[in-house]
């Protein structure tokens, strides 16, 4: 599958350099929020963000801009086709463990695993697996879950703690975090019990407590964990990612369709407006099975 999509950190004096390239070669420039440029030539799109500062390919001949234009004259370097050189441990067997739902007021939160190899990691970089929070479409989100599904057979695992069960993990355990660490530790856990061999597994970081580490222990599990911030740069976390997104969006989705209210994400005043739609409605008991009942916007109902 040709690449459509490829993502490089630029320095300032790069950026400046990109866009002389990108006039030099007759594309189009326009504004676009958090970037200094965006420019597109027919089906290409390429856009320099201001966070990093870091560009954005897109488009059929992303591939060809990149090996041709973008490396050799803005980067200096060629590194499509060899991530095996530059990131020889994303191809090294591991589990790749995140989750989503977190900070939505409805719907579960869902954790999800994926084994990953030197072969499934390829397949899944030339299908143009990315993290799900760059995808804003739903529609892509089932499309690229079907390819990891197709490409890592049976390795993956998927945790989903519909509201009432996430409210009644809350209220034993009294912290998200805590919960985010069993449920990516049963999610290691259950892949582990299938690549016995695997040493070793990715996440985000989002605690220094050591608290994954200490539910591997209290299972018994022996292997390396890694945490860091942005792992979702590893091709096993990013196709985690978006398992768990689908999951999540099936459920809002399915609750959508079955009450009749369209069910917004996120944490904002919209999600205040719903969950006081369905009190009255149904009644207050029924966001029990709705919404993450700790949140603060309930307050305000």
């Amino acid at each position: 599958m040709a690449l459509t999509s490829y993502t490089a950190g630029l320095s300032m004096n790069q950026v400046d350099i990109l866009r002389d390239l990108l006039d030099r070669y007759g594309f189009d420039f326009s504004a676009k929020d958090y970037a200094f440029f965006a420019a597109t030539k027919g089906k290409l799109h390429v856009t320099a963000y201001e966070k990093g500062p870091k560009v954005l390919v897109q488009g059929k001949e992303t591939e060809d801009f990149v090996r041709f234009l973008l490396e050799p004259e803005v980067l200096g370097e060629a590194k499509l086709g060899y991530e095996e050189v530059w990131n020889a441990e994303m191809f090294e067997p591991h589990f790749g463990i995140d989750e989503s739902g977190k900070g939505d007021l409805f719907g579960p939160l869902v954790i999800a695993g994926v084994y990953t190899n030197e072969h499934s990691t390829r397949q899944l970089m030339d299908a143009g697996i990315m993290d799900s929070k760059r995808i804003s479409s739903a529609k892509r989100i089932k499309e690229l879950a079907t390819v990891i599904r197709q490409h890592v057979g049976d390795g993956f695992k998927v945790i989903r703690w519909a509201p009432q069960k996430y409210n009644d993990l809350y209220q034993q355990m009294g912290n998200v975090n805590r919960m985010l660490a069993r449920g990516h530790a049963r999610a290691i856990q259950d892949l582990h019990r299938r690549y016995p061999s695997c040493p070793r597994a990715l996440c985000d970081q989002f605690s220094r407590s050591g608290l994954i580490q200490k539910e591997l222990k209290r299972m018994n599990l022996s292997l390396t964990l890694d945490e860091r911030t942005k792992a979702e740069s590893d091709l096993a976390v990013a196709a985690a990612s978006i398992l768990a997104r689908e999951s999540f969006l099936d459920w809002i989705e399915k609750v959508s369709q079955r009450t009749g209210v369209d069910v917004p994400l996120g944490a904002g005043a919209r999600t205040t407006e719903a969950a006081r739609e369905f009190a009255n409605q149904y009644g207050p008991d029924c966001l029990q099975d709705l919404v993450k009942a700790h949140f603060r916007n309930l307050e305000d109902l």
